[in-house]
């Protein structure tokens, strides 16, 4: 795992942003695993005052595309979430989720990860699986 990344620098990094709107706060991070956690609360809850879908599946994707950034040189490659997908198992109305992201491929263009958001009780809520594509970095000439 590239030195540069840590929780400081990848919390840092969500200023101004979706992540930093809904919350969400990563946790835990070390090579092939980054751990995050999202509220619920008025950002994150549907009519029913359950947790979002949407807002489960941005998480996930937040998590796993801040994953694949861990493993590659960033000044090289950018990586992009070209696909995503979710089941939401179970509901929670609790204070907040915890997103667990661990690398299952780890490619040289392409990463797969399986993202388990779980209640604080360690209830599965969603399980989702993200693939990202990583892209060298055009230098300019």
């Amino acid at each position: 795992m590239p030195q540069s990344f840590n929780l400081e620098k990848l919390n840092k990094m969500c200023k101004n942003t979706m992540m930093e709107h809904l919350g969400i706060e990563f946790t835990e991070v070390s090579e092939g695993r980054l751990v995050a956690k999202m509220p619920i609360d008025e950002r994150t809850i549907q009519p029913m005052k359950r947790l979002h879908g949407g807002a489960t599946m941005a998480l996930a994707e937040s998590v796993g595309s801040a994953g694949s950034l861990t493993l590659v040189d960033p000044t090289k490659y950018a990586v992009l979430g070209v696909e995503i997908s979710g089941s939401h198992v179970g509901a929670t109305s609790g204070d907040f989720v915890i997103a667990t992201g661990t690398i299952q491929h780890q490619g040289k263009t392409s990463h797969v990860w399986e993202i388990r958001v779980e209640d604080k009780n360690g209830k599965l809520i969603s399980i989702c699986r993200l693939t990202n594509r990583i892209i060298p970095i055009k230098s300019e000439k």
